[in-house]
Protein backbone atom coordinates (compact mmCIF):
# COMPACT_ATOMS: atom_id res chain seq x y z
CA UNK A 1 0.00 0.00 0.00
CA UNK A 2 2.91 2.34 0.91
CA UNK A 3 4.50 1.08 -2.76
CA UNK A 4 1.14 2.60 -4.20
CA UNK A 5 0.73 5.61 -2.72
CA UNK A 6 4.82 6.75 -3.46
CA UNK A 7 4.08 5.70 -7.01
CA UNK A 8 1.31 7.68 -7.25
CA UNK A 9 3.09 10.69 -5.72
CA UNK A 10 5.54 10.61 -8.15
CA UNK A 11 3.17 9.94 -10.96
CA UNK A 12 2.16 13.58 -9.64
CA UNK A 13 5.01 15.26 -9.77
CA UNK A 14 6.44 13.83 -13.31
CA UNK A 15 2.52 15.21 -14.14
CA UNK A 16 2.92 18.69 -12.61
CA UNK A 17 6.64 18.95 -15.02
CA UNK A 18 5.76 21.37 -18.03
CA UNK A 19 6.42 19.46 -20.98
CA UNK A 20 9.29 21.64 -22.33
CA UNK A 21 11.38 20.96 -19.34
CA UNK A 22 11.24 17.00 -19.62
CA UNK A 23 11.94 17.73 -23.46
CA UNK A 24 13.57 21.05 -24.15
CA UNK A 25 14.70 22.08 -27.30
CA UNK A 26 17.83 22.12 -28.12
CA UNK A 27 20.25 24.85 -28.43
CA UNK A 28 20.56 26.57 -31.92
CA UNK A 29 23.80 26.19 -33.31
CA UNK A 30 23.97 29.27 -34.87
CA UNK A 31 21.73 32.36 -34.69
CA UNK A 32 20.94 33.23 -38.29
CA UNK A 33 21.27 31.16 -41.91
CA UNK A 34 21.83 32.66 -44.73
CA UNK A 35 20.72 30.44 -48.05
CA UNK A 36 22.47 31.26 -51.40
CA UNK A 37 20.07 29.31 -53.89
CA UNK A 38 21.44 29.22 -57.30
CA UNK A 39 18.60 27.98 -60.05
CA UNK A 40 20.22 25.84 -62.72
CA UNK A 41 23.51 25.39 -60.77
CA UNK A 42 24.66 21.19 -61.95
CA UNK A 43 27.65 19.91 -59.64
CA UNK A 44 29.46 18.89 -63.19
CA UNK A 45 30.26 23.16 -63.07
CA UNK A 46 32.51 22.47 -59.94
CA UNK A 47 35.39 20.63 -61.54
CA UNK A 48 35.26 23.01 -64.24
CA UNK A 49 34.45 26.46 -63.32
CA UNK A 50 37.88 28.46 -63.20
CA UNK A 51 36.44 31.82 -61.78
CA UNK A 52 34.31 31.71 -58.33
CA UNK A 53 37.34 32.14 -55.42
CA UNK A 54 33.99 33.07 -53.25
CA UNK A 55 32.41 29.82 -53.50
CA UNK A 56 35.49 27.92 -53.41
CA UNK A 57 36.65 29.98 -50.16
CA UNK A 58 33.50 28.57 -48.56
CA UNK A 59 34.32 24.90 -49.59
CA UNK A 60 37.65 25.69 -47.99
CA UNK A 61 35.94 26.65 -45.17
CA UNK A 62 33.03 24.51 -44.69
CA UNK A 63 31.94 21.04 -45.62
CA UNK A 64 30.16 19.68 -49.08
CA UNK A 65 29.10 17.26 -51.29
CA UNK A 66 28.61 17.51 -55.27
CA UNK A 67 26.01 14.62 -54.82
CA UNK A 68 22.51 16.09 -53.08
CA UNK A 69 19.89 15.05 -55.28
CA UNK A 70 17.29 16.64 -56.59
CA UNK A 71 13.27 15.25 -56.71
CA UNK A 72 11.77 14.21 -60.03
CA UNK A 73 10.92 16.16 -62.11
CA UNK A 74 14.80 17.82 -61.95
CA UNK A 75 12.68 21.37 -62.69
CA UNK A 76 12.24 24.53 -60.62
CA UNK A 77 9.16 24.72 -58.82
CA UNK A 78 9.33 21.04 -57.61
CA UNK A 79 12.90 21.18 -56.56
CA UNK A 80 12.38 24.87 -54.65
CA UNK A 81 9.37 23.45 -52.78
CA UNK A 82 10.98 20.43 -51.32
CA UNK A 83 14.32 22.43 -50.47
CA UNK A 84 12.30 24.82 -48.46
CA UNK A 85 9.39 22.34 -47.12
CA UNK A 86 11.51 19.48 -46.07
CA UNK A 87 9.42 16.36 -47.98
CA UNK A 88 8.99 15.30 -51.28
CA UNK A 89 6.20 15.90 -54.08
CA UNK A 90 4.14 13.08 -52.84
CA UNK A 91 3.95 14.85 -49.41
CA UNK A 92 3.70 18.28 -50.48
CA UNK A 93 1.88 18.21 -53.80
CA UNK A 94 4.26 20.86 -56.01
CA UNK A 95 5.15 18.01 -58.76
CA UNK A 96 5.58 20.47 -61.82
CA UNK A 97 7.80 22.70 -63.63
CA UNK A 98 5.74 26.25 -62.99
CA UNK A 99 3.61 24.57 -59.73
CA UNK A 100 1.54 27.73 -58.25
CA UNK A 101 -0.53 25.56 -55.95
CA UNK A 102 -0.19 21.67 -55.10
CA UNK A 103 -1.40 19.80 -58.04
CA UNK A 104 -1.72 16.87 -55.64
CA UNK A 105 -3.18 17.52 -52.08
CA UNK A 106 -0.70 18.67 -49.28
CA UNK A 107 -0.83 15.59 -46.54
CA UNK A 108 -0.50 18.72 -43.94
CA UNK A 109 -1.43 22.03 -43.59
CA UNK A 110 -0.40 24.79 -41.83
CA UNK A 111 -2.49 27.60 -40.11
CA UNK A 112 -2.12 29.45 -43.26
CA UNK A 113 -3.55 26.80 -45.55
CA UNK A 114 -0.17 25.62 -46.77
CA UNK A 115 2.22 22.47 -46.44
CA UNK A 116 4.97 23.64 -43.51
CA UNK A 117 7.74 25.18 -44.37
CA UNK A 118 10.90 25.88 -42.87
CA UNK A 119 9.48 29.75 -42.75
CA UNK A 120 6.51 28.70 -40.76
CA UNK A 121 7.97 26.28 -38.87
CA UNK A 122 10.65 29.30 -37.51
CA UNK A 123 7.55 31.64 -37.27
CA UNK A 124 5.62 29.13 -35.18
CA UNK A 125 8.87 28.84 -32.67
CA UNK A 126 9.97 31.97 -32.59
CA UNK A 127 7.69 34.94 -33.65
CA UNK A 128 10.35 37.70 -32.93
CA UNK A 129 12.52 35.79 -35.76
CA UNK A 130 13.25 38.33 -38.77
CA UNK A 131 13.22 36.34 -41.84
CA UNK A 132 13.33 37.17 -45.81
CA UNK A 133 12.85 35.50 -49.20
CA UNK A 134 14.27 37.60 -51.72
CA UNK A 135 14.17 36.51 -55.79
CA UNK A 136 14.25 36.96 -59.50
CA UNK A 137 11.86 34.02 -60.10
CA UNK A 138 8.09 34.98 -59.39
CA UNK A 139 7.52 31.21 -58.74
CA UNK A 140 9.40 30.96 -55.47
CA UNK A 141 6.41 33.14 -53.89
CA UNK A 142 4.17 30.33 -54.53
CA UNK A 143 6.17 28.12 -52.45
CA UNK A 144 7.60 29.37 -49.23
CA UNK A 145 4.46 30.22 -47.86
CA UNK A 146 5.26 33.91 -47.76
CA UNK A 147 2.70 35.00 -44.97
CA UNK A 148 5.51 33.44 -42.62
CA UNK A 149 8.01 35.64 -44.00
CA UNK A 150 8.77 39.30 -42.65
CA UNK A 151 9.82 40.57 -46.47
CA UNK A 152 9.30 38.75 -49.78
CA UNK A 153 10.66 40.50 -52.28
CA UNK A 154 10.96 39.99 -56.19
CA UNK A 155 13.89 41.30 -58.15
CA UNK A 156 11.69 42.36 -61.32
CA UNK A 157 14.37 43.98 -63.44
CA UNK A 158 17.18 42.03 -62.84
CA UNK A 159 17.75 40.74 -66.65
CA UNK A 160 18.35 44.33 -67.40
CA UNK A 161 20.25 44.78 -63.98
CA UNK A 162 22.42 42.02 -62.93
CA UNK A 163 22.90 43.34 -59.64
CA UNK A 164 19.44 44.10 -58.41
CA UNK A 165 18.84 41.04 -56.19
CA UNK A 166 22.55 41.29 -54.48
CA UNK A 167 21.36 45.16 -54.12
CA UNK A 168 18.35 44.25 -52.36
CA UNK A 169 19.93 41.78 -49.97
CA UNK A 170 22.67 43.90 -49.52
CA UNK A 171 20.23 46.44 -47.93
CA UNK A 172 18.11 43.51 -45.89
CA UNK A 173 21.05 41.94 -44.07
CA UNK A 174 22.75 45.10 -43.07
CA UNK A 175 19.46 47.05 -41.95
CA UNK A 176 17.40 44.12 -40.69
CA UNK A 177 19.90 41.27 -39.20
CA UNK A 178 17.59 38.23 -40.57
CA UNK A 179 17.37 34.96 -38.41
CA UNK A 180 16.73 33.25 -41.46
CA UNK A 181 17.31 34.65 -45.22
CA UNK A 182 17.00 33.15 -48.64
CA UNK A 183 18.48 34.44 -51.44
CA UNK A 184 17.71 32.89 -54.84
CA UNK A 185 19.34 33.78 -58.50
CA UNK A 186 17.49 32.91 -61.79
CA UNK A 187 20.71 34.13 -63.75
CA UNK A 188 22.08 30.70 -63.85
CA UNK A 189 19.37 28.75 -65.28
CA UNK A 190 18.07 31.81 -67.83
CA UNK A 191 21.51 31.44 -68.96
CA UNK A 192 21.64 27.59 -69.42
CA UNK A 193 18.44 27.68 -71.27
CA UNK A 194 19.54 30.73 -73.58
CA UNK A 195 22.97 29.55 -74.42
CA UNK A 196 23.27 26.34 -73.01
CA UNK A 197 24.73 24.12 -69.89
CA UNK A 198 27.91 23.72 -69.67
CA UNK A 199 29.36 27.01 -72.07
CA UNK A 200 31.15 29.81 -71.39
CA UNK A 201 28.04 31.92 -71.04
CA UNK A 202 27.39 29.80 -68.07
CA UNK A 203 30.70 29.59 -66.50
CA UNK A 204 30.66 33.77 -67.36
CA UNK A 205 27.00 33.85 -65.38
CA UNK A 206 28.31 31.81 -62.28
CA UNK A 207 31.44 33.68 -61.79
CA UNK A 208 29.38 37.23 -62.05
CA UNK A 209 27.12 35.36 -59.34
CA UNK A 210 30.22 34.37 -57.43
CA UNK A 211 31.11 37.82 -56.90
CA UNK A 212 27.78 38.76 -55.37
CA UNK A 213 27.79 36.15 -52.97
CA UNK A 214 31.05 37.76 -51.77
CA UNK A 215 29.58 40.99 -51.63
CA UNK A 216 26.31 39.17 -49.26
CA UNK A 217 29.12 37.80 -46.99
CA UNK A 218 31.04 41.35 -46.88
CA UNK A 219 27.51 42.43 -45.71
CA UNK A 220 27.03 40.08 -43.10
CA UNK A 221 30.46 41.43 -41.89
CA UNK A 222 29.25 45.00 -42.16
CA UNK A 223 26.40 43.84 -39.97
CA UNK A 224 28.40 42.36 -37.47
CA UNK A 225 26.56 39.43 -37.36
CA UNK A 226 28.84 36.71 -39.74
CA UNK A 227 30.58 34.89 -36.93
CA UNK A 228 26.87 33.79 -35.82
CA UNK A 229 25.63 32.89 -39.15
CA UNK A 230 25.67 29.51 -41.09
CA UNK A 231 26.10 30.14 -45.09
CA UNK A 232 24.26 27.46 -47.43
CA UNK A 233 24.80 27.42 -51.15
CA UNK A 234 23.10 24.84 -52.94
CA UNK A 235 20.76 24.81 -55.91
CA UNK A 236 17.26 23.39 -57.32
CA UNK A 237 18.69 20.93 -60.21
CA UNK A 238 21.37 21.20 -62.65
CA UNK A 239 21.06 21.04 -66.49
CA UNK A 240 22.14 19.53 -69.97
CA UNK A 241 21.93 21.05 -73.35
CA UNK A 242 19.62 23.76 -72.81
CA UNK A 243 16.83 22.18 -70.66
CA UNK A 244 16.15 20.36 -67.29
CA UNK A 245 13.83 17.94 -66.19
CA UNK A 246 15.40 15.00 -67.12
CA UNK A 247 16.79 11.83 -65.03
CA UNK A 248 20.66 12.16 -65.96
CA UNK A 249 22.78 12.91 -63.23
CA UNK A 250 23.96 16.41 -64.93
CA UNK A 251 20.51 17.09 -63.94
CA UNK A 252 19.94 15.44 -60.16
CA UNK A 253 23.23 16.34 -58.83
CA UNK A 254 23.54 19.90 -57.29
CA UNK A 255 26.38 21.34 -55.09
CA UNK A 256 25.42 21.61 -50.95
CA UNK A 257 27.84 23.80 -49.19
CA UNK A 258 27.82 24.68 -45.94
CA UNK A 259 30.04 27.27 -43.74
CA UNK A 260 30.58 29.29 -40.30
CA UNK A 261 29.64 28.64 -36.67
CA UNK A 262 30.28 25.26 -35.59
CA UNK A 263 30.72 23.65 -38.96
CA UNK A 264 33.63 21.38 -39.22
CA UNK A 265 36.53 23.21 -41.97
CA UNK A 266 37.41 21.38 -45.27
CA UNK A 267 35.09 18.21 -44.86
CA UNK A 268 33.71 16.37 -47.83
CA UNK A 269 29.93 15.09 -47.13
CA UNK A 270 29.70 11.39 -47.78
CA UNK A 271 26.42 10.27 -46.46
CA UNK A 272 23.71 10.68 -48.89
CA UNK A 273 21.94 13.60 -49.16
CA UNK A 274 18.56 14.47 -51.10
CA UNK A 275 16.90 17.80 -51.74
CA UNK A 276 14.57 18.32 -48.47
CA UNK A 277 17.57 17.34 -46.37
CA UNK A 278 18.15 21.07 -46.95
CA UNK A 279 15.41 22.40 -44.96
CA UNK A 280 15.98 19.71 -42.15
CA UNK A 281 19.21 21.00 -41.75
CA UNK A 282 18.10 24.66 -40.97
CA UNK A 283 15.58 23.22 -38.77
CA UNK A 284 18.15 21.69 -37.01
CA UNK A 285 20.34 24.34 -37.08
CA UNK A 286 17.27 26.58 -35.19
CA UNK A 287 16.68 23.51 -32.79
CA UNK A 288 12.98 23.20 -34.32
CA UNK A 289 10.90 20.37 -34.41
CA UNK A 290 9.59 19.15 -37.53
CA UNK A 291 6.38 18.05 -38.40
CA UNK A 292 5.99 14.15 -39.28
CA UNK A 293 5.14 14.85 -42.84
CA UNK A 294 8.79 15.91 -43.43
CA UNK A 295 11.26 13.36 -44.68
CA UNK A 296 14.08 15.51 -44.88
CA UNK A 297 16.69 14.59 -42.10
CA UNK A 298 19.57 17.11 -40.86
CA UNK A 299 23.33 16.49 -42.24
CA UNK A 300 24.80 15.91 -38.81
CA UNK A 301 28.28 14.85 -39.54
CA UNK A 302 28.89 18.91 -40.85
CA UNK A 303 29.15 19.92 -37.49
CA UNK A 304 31.60 20.20 -35.01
Amino acid sequence: MIKKKHLLLLYLLLAAIPSTFIASRPKPKAGHVLVFGIDGWGSYSLAKASDIPNIRMLIQQGCYTEHKRSVLPSSSAVNWASMFNGSCPELHGYTEWGSKKPEIPSIELNNHGIFPTIFSLLREARPDAVTGCLAEWDGIKHLVDSMAIDNFDQAKDWEKQSEQLCEMAERFIIEKKPTLLAVCWDQLDHTGHADGHDTPEYYQTLARLDIQIGRLIQALKDAGIYDDTIIIVTADHGGINKGHGGKTLAELETPFIICGKRIKQGGIINEPMMQFDTAATIAYIFGLNTPRSWIGRPVLTVFK
